[in-house]
């Protein structure tokens, strides 16, 4: 629902996309993620009831946003991977983009890991764990021969999502100055052709 400003009453329509808008709306201000779901219903001009029946709970909306920042970071990413031609550069940019969007997104990652459960980057469909993470996979795969056994795709995966996300949370913490210059340096520093 582009274009829905933060404050307008919901008018008929798909509700639940109408608060999940808001809801993203909402932590793009925020540097810690506070979301109820009584605030968001009386934003939205609706009753709590008309919403819970979307979201039974508090936990199935911070689930839903979680798994809509997780595909937004995912669409950046492809777009970035893309733009570069794919491929090595491609996957670079795929990091690259991650810690850029964890800064400029800091309430919204912040909720997207504190939501999400134990990862199986070696699972055959990591599509239930969003955009983001399909990303991840197929930049690997890209990067590594077919014949790499999965265990050690997975290994990969893993190294380059410990790198950017450990970044992006020394920056978010305040341990490390964000410079976007230095972040494409360390993030282009891995080189997964002969791992």
């Amino acid at each position: 629902m582009p274009g829905l400003p933060v404050n307008a009453p919901y008018h008929h329509g798909d509700l639940r996309a109408a608060a999940l808008h808001m809801g993203m709306e909402r932590l793009a201000s925020q540097e810690q993620p506070d979301l109820g779901l009584r605030a968001l219903a009386r934003d939205l001009g609706v009753s709590a009831t008309a919403l819970y029946r979307h979201f039974p709970n508090k936990d199935a909306l911070l689930d839903a946003l979680a798994l809509e920042g997780l595909n937004r970071l995912g669409q950046h990413q492809a777009e970035a991977a893309a733009q570069a031609g794919g491929g090595h550069d491609g996957f670079g940019e795929v990091g690259v983009t991650y810690v850029t969007w964890a800064v400029e997104n800091p309430a919204l990652l912040r909720l997207i890991y504190s939501r999400v459960g134990q990862v199986d980057l070696a699972a055959d469909d990591p599509s239930a764990m969003g955009e983001a993470f399909r990303q991840l996979r197929a930049g690997i795969a890209a990067m590594m021969p077919d014949e790499m056994s999965k265990d050690r795709r997975a290994a990969a995966a893993l190294h380059a999502w410990s790198l950017v996300h450990g970044l992006a949370m020394l920056i978010l913490d305040g341990q490390v100055e964000y410079d976007p210059a230095m972040v494409r340096k360390v993030v282009l520093m891995t080189d997964f052709k002969g791992s």
